[in-house]
């Protein structure tokens, strides 16, 4: 498993609005190209993020779901990249002093092929890329004012 986290300069609820905004993920979702299409629901849990992994042309469409989700504070994903397997992301934010927030991050793969190849080069991987994804969410975050 995958753990890393940021501190970022902005209150957990505006950090929660760019994550509630599924039209954002390929903004700050390392590897994700494009999104194709956002349940009206999101981030309610069953609802799906449509997406485009990877760079053309061997990029992959799938779909990412809520599996579970407490506004301002935790965000559970099952991001999907089929024919490569799953992984579950899980997003938790934490408020600290002078309205900033620690964000930590989880992930892990669960099918698929990706999840037999379970080492530390491959936690590596995800960890640097992780890394990247928390800055650019953090990035968003504190410029955030409700506006893509």
């Amino acid at each position: 498993m995958a753990t890393v986290s940021r501190t970022v300069a902005a209150p957990p609820d505006r950090v929660f609005a760019v994550l509630a905004d599924g039209w954002t993920y390929s903004d700050w979702v390392v590897g994700t190209a494009h999104i194709r299409d956002v349940d009206e629901e999101w981030p309610q849990p069953g609802s799906k993020l449509h997406h485009k992994a990877g760079p053309w042309p061997l990029s992959l469409h799938d779909s990412s779901t809520v599996l579970s989700c407490l506004p301002d504070r935790r965000l559970r994903l099952e991001a999907g990249l089929w024919p490569l397997g799953s992984a579950v992301v899980d997003i938790i934010l934490e408020a600290t002093a002078g309205d900033q927030t620690r964000v930590i991050m989880h992930e892990e793969f669960e099918q698929g092929p990706l999840s037999w190849v379970q080492n530390k080069i491959n936690d590596l991987l995800l960890h640097r890329r992780n890394v990247e994804t928390l800055s650019r969410l953090a990035d968003i975050a504190e410029r955030w004012d409700g506006q893509r």
